[in-house]
């Protein structure tokens, strides 16, 4: 529950969903009625914004995040912040130090292992601010955080943790594809004693078998290690010190992958980062709403303590950017409702394991 200061909050009970637009932000909107919120939509694209408030009639403000004074003002009677336009290395920190300056809580839909850390350095101002800021409110990393939490206080004990996740049926939006260019060419990161130590993408692999939720079968899928978030937040959530990611990849592509150290001095040239941009702006921005409700999503975990004993649980859920839409509007209404935590936080250490629970369509084996 709230440690903060409520009085502050009892002026502000606006929730403003920044970088509305896009393909997630669109969906976010969409489904606040679900939960009762009518979120004011924010970004820098006054006709899109007009004609997407129009439609779900809501209001909307105009703003690009470098204008400092307009961001301070448009926070003015902001309880909570829902920051869905990426790539978050360039447009967090303005909204994080805009949220502190006004008193106003900050949700992302970032998975950004980099951002994550940056923004932790924010945690005592937001604590003598009785604001919470919570990163990764979305798909990145409410299912895998909430997984990681569960199976620590499975086994208090453990030592090791892997994460694993497959999105059967998904595709990704421009915006977080624009963000994986943006970080080709660089390195990989787990968690090794404590401590994020860089590694090649794709350095360990192996198969794991998901819980598909449709009669109860499995689903035998290829992963190999990526930086997640979770390399950086599920540490704070389980205090576990040795943590690896994991998600699905073709064997055909996992070989390609092998060989990108012949390769990476390419791949972060801003000529072909921007060419890469330029031809995902040409794809649809994400999936039909058919194609998204058949679509899902798949988490598994397993902790290991020292003397080798092993525990592992699984769950499966909707589309992940279905699940990010529910995610964080059901965080934004909490805050609302004054349960909140001061400081930085991660899905799970503000709310728990069974956060993800409350998503519509998840279920945990």
């Amino acid at each position: 529950m709230h440690t903060g200061n409520q009085v502050s909050l009892l002026h502000k009970r606006e929730v403003l969903l920044y970088g509305a637009n896009g393909y997630t932000g669109q969906l976010v909107a969409r489904f606040a009625s679900e939960y009762t919120l009518t979120p004011i939509l924010a970004g820098r694209n006054k006709e899109a914004l007009e004609a997407l408030a129009g439609n779900l009639k809501l209001s909307c403000r105009v703003f690009n995040l470098n204008d400092k004074a307009a961001l301070l003002s448009a926070l003015e009677d902001v309880a909570v912040v829902i920051h869905a336009a990426g790539p978050f290395d360039v447009t967090a920190k303005q909204m994080v130090e805009a949220c502190l300056e006004t008193g106003t809580h900050y949700l992302d839909l970032n998975g950004d292992k980099d951002v994550f850390e940056m923004l932790l350095d924010y945690d005592g101002q937001a604590k003598e601010q009785a604001v919470m800021l919570l990163p990764g409110a979305g798909f990145d990393v409410v299912p895998t955080d909430c997984m990681a939490l569960y199976l620590k206080n499975k086994m208090p004990d453990a030592t090791n943790l892997e994460i694993a996740f497959a999105t059967p049926g998904g595709a990704i939006s421009h915006g977080t594809a624009v963000t994986t260019v943006s970080k080709l060419g660089e390195p990989g990161a787990v968690r090794k004693d404590g401590k994020l130590v860089p590694v090649p993408i794709g350095h360990k692999s192996m198969w794991v078998n998901f819980f598909s939720g449709k009669d109860n079968a499995d689903q035998k899928i290829f992963t190999m290690t990526i930086p997640w978030g979770d390399v950086f937040t599920a540490y704070i959530s389980t205090g576990i010190p040795n943590i690896e990611a994991y998600t699905a990849v073709s064997p055909f592509a996992y070989k390609f992958v092998k060989l990108q150290g012949l390769f990476n001095w390419l791949l972060r040239k801003n000529a072909v980062r921007n060419f890469l941009k330029m031809k995902i702006g040409q794809r649809p921005p994400g999936l039909n709403d058919e194609k998204r409700n058949a679509a899902t999503s798949l988490v598994w975990g397993r902790v290991t303590n020292a003397a080798g004993k092993s525990i592992t649980a699984r769950l499966c859920g909707p589309d992940a950017y279905t699940l990010t839409a529910h995610s964080c509007l059901i965080i934004a209404k909490k805050i609302l409702q004054y349960d909140f935590k001061s400081g930085y936080k991660t899905p799970a250490s503000a709310y728990g394991e069974n956060l993800v629970l409350e998503i519509p369509g998840v279920v945990r084996e």
